[in-house]
């Protein structure tokens, strides 16, 4: 299946930066994740998807071509971001995916460890051929990374990034002198003045995937304490036709409330998987309130006699307690009637 026509675009197109970027994951329907495969060539021991040099990729093409068509399609779009794994491992998928959203006029964003570079600052020709289509190019660097990509093939990846004129974020492990680093790579790469093209951000580490065995848990938090989710406005779609209403690690991998996870067929699927998260009433009151004003619902009680480290371990549980018949069934299907008449 060939990319739809290109459309006359390059005039109008942006290279977003990072607060761009996490602007538009927060207004509801600018923003998809595109999590485009299971594979990646470095297995990093922290890797939050578990992601592996023999993790899955795509398979079925069909559905594949479906699911970008799907997001092309999505009113209101505004950028897709595209992570895995390691987006470049998938070397015919990941052309198709940023040629189609590039054609539509939509801001591409990449992350990747650039484990695909040169330490002379050249690519393969696939590569350097595709950067240009994209807006903005994520690089993700820590301790974890070097043994697959070096300091000297990331500064490598940077001059690669900065020659095709995009606009380049280097993420960095929030555990102490990450910024430092990330800081000391961009001005190796990118000279004195690489603020004018690059911006750091740093990370919390996660503990998903390969991470829940690599980092600590900080603390546990009452229900109560927990503010609202502010990136459920910003579904992801995976490569095989699932879509999920949120980033969170352990859905994408297939962990979790399988209320949370759709699995699509046609592109048409894809808008209406999405339109169903967005009218499902519990995540309505995660992304406007948070998950302490669920456990106020009759039959949500038990929420505030845990803790959870996260928004996400709330809604987790939010949902395995309405999946069950009783009270905290009928307050879901009453609230859903409230929110429909409500507005």
């Amino acid at each position: 299946m060939n990319s739809p026509a290109r459309a006359d675009t390059d005039a109008v197109r942006t290279r977003p930066t990072l607060a761009d970027t996490e602007a538009m994951r927060r207004r509801r329907g600018e923003s998809v994740l595109l999590y485009i495969t299971d594979q990646c060539p470095v297995g990093c021991a922290h890797c939050s998807v578990d992601a592996r040099a023999d993790g899955g990729r795509v398979a079925d093409w069909e559905v594949f071509h479906d699911v970008v068509a799907g997001i092309v399609a999505l009113p209101g779009l505004r950028s897709v971001a595209v992570s895995g794994g390691e987006p470049f491992a998938e070397q015919r998928a990941l052309p198709y995916a940023i040629g189609a959203f590039a054609d539509a006029g939509l801001e591409t964003i990449v992350f990747t460890s650039g484990y695909w570079a040169r330490e002379s600052g050249s690519a393969p020709g696939w590569v350097r051929r595709l950067l240009p289509r994209i807006s903005t190019l994520f690089l993700s660097t820590d301790g974890f990374h070097q043994g697959g990509v070096s300091s000297h093939r990331f500064v490598g990846a940077l001059r690669a990034a900065q020659r095709a004129g995009c606009r380049i974020v280097v993420q960095e492990l929030d555990t102490g002198d990450g910024a430092r680093v990330a800081e000391g790579l961009l001005s190796e790469a990118l000279g004195p003045r690489w603020a004018d093209e690059a911006e750091t951000k740093l990370i919390t580490p996660l503990r998903y995937g390969r991470g829940s065995g690599v980092f600590a848990l900080q603390s546990r938090h009452e229900v109560g304490s927990l503010a609202a989710c502010t990136l459920l406005g910003s579904p992801t779609v995976r490569y095989d036709g699932v879509v999920i209403p949120c980033c969170n690690e352990g859905l994408i991998t297939g962990h979790g409330p399988s209320a949370l996870r759709a699995p699509v067929r046609r592109p048409e699927g894809v808008a209406q998987a999405l339109t169903g998260f967005r009218d499902d009433p519990l995540l309505k009151v995660m992304g406007r309130l948070g998950p302490g004003a669920v456990a106020d619902l009759p039959g949500f009680e038990a929420l505030r006699e845990e803790r959870f480290e996260n928004v996400c371990g709330g809604c987790w549980k939010a949902y395995d307690i309405a999946g069950r018949p009783g009270r905290a069934a009928d307050s879901v299907r009453a609230l859903g009637v409230a929110l429909r008449e409500g507005g």
